[in-house]
Parts: structure tokens; sequence; C-alpha cells
């Protein structure tokens, strides 16, 4: 006499993909977690203003970069993240307002002797050696990105690992939002 064993199949199958779904939505539920931790503390609405010298000699005033979208990214010479995007900050500059700020990073001799072993020549970039600017901005963890529209008001906030398309299609998202 044969068995019936489709029943238990289906069972099963239907077992296993409930299961599949549960460890999915753990892990979604963890990651989305994690990204609400970061991004605790940081800054929304108008992005504040400072006035302050990069490594280049030029006096860096926010509201002189108004009218259109800047990204402001907040990294540190320490940080292996950090490194790996420095192609796509260096591309970003190329084609978008960019700031960058060294996060304890040591002081500008370091920061400038840093960059130009890395081969950085064209960053526009403070050196935040105190942390107040960070602090300003709430930021807890490096790499941070704030893109900032026309007006001065942040559009968008990152921390960690984001791709080069992800931050130029906010940038652009920016520029059409004002």
């Amino acid at each position: 006499m044969e068995k019936d064993t489709s029943g238990s199949s289906k069972h099963s199958g239907k077992r296993r993909w409930l299961r599949w779904l549960l460890e999915w939505s753990i892990i979604c539920a963890i990651i989305f977690g994690f990204r609400a931790w970061q991004h605790r503390g940081m800054l929304e609405g108008e992005a504040p203003d400072f006035e302050l010298t990069a490594l280049s000699g030029e006096v860096i005033h926010l509201d002189n970069y108004r009218g259109k979208p800047v990204l402001l990214h907040f990294w540190a010479s320490w940080c292996p993240i950090c490194e790996l995007g420095q192609g796509t900050i260096t591309g970003l500059s190329k084609d978008w307002k960019v700031i960058t700020v060294a996060f304890q990073s040591g002081g500008r001799e370091e920061v400038q002797r840093y960059m130009e072993r890395k081969g950085i020549t064209d960053w526009v970039t403070i050196v935040d050696e105190d942390g107040s600017l960070t602090g300003k901005y709430g930021i807890h963890a490096v790499p941070t990105d704030y893109i900032l529209d026309a007006e001065g008001t942040i559009q968008f906030r990152e921390s960690g690992v984001t791709t080069g398309w992800g931050l130029r299609l906010r940038l652009w998202l920016a520029s059409w939002l004002v």
C-alpha cells in the first residue's frame, strides 16, 4: 500500500516558507533598529551655519554655499570605512559642492599630510580637531553625510556605508526639493 506524502510535503513547504519569512523579518528589524540607533540625535531641519578655515586657507562660511545642494561629509583618518569612500567623495566633488570635515584626525598639519599621502588634492576640508562642529550636527560615528538643499535645509542624512550613486541621487533630489 502506498502512503500519501503530498499533504506532509505541502505542510513542510509551508513551514519552511513561514520560517524564512520570520527570519527575514528579524533581520530587517535588526537592520532598521541599528539604523535608527545610528541616526539618534542627528540634526534635522536647518543646518547650523559655521565660518571656519579650510586646509587651503579659504574661509568657509556655510551660508555662502546656498543656491545649490551641498554634501557635508564628516570623516576621520583613522576610519577604514571612510578610507573606502574616498574615491566616491573625490568623484562627487567634481560635480557637486562638497565640504569635508576631518573629525578627531589630529591638527591641520597631520590632516594635510594624511591627505597628501592618500593623493587627495581637491577636497574642501575643514579640520574639526576638538569635535565642536561634529557635536553641533549630532554625529556619533563616521563616515556621516548630510545633504543640504539650496536653502541650507538638511534633506538627507546618512551614517555609515553608502554608495556614490546613492549620494548622487540624494544630491539630485535635493536640487529638486526647493
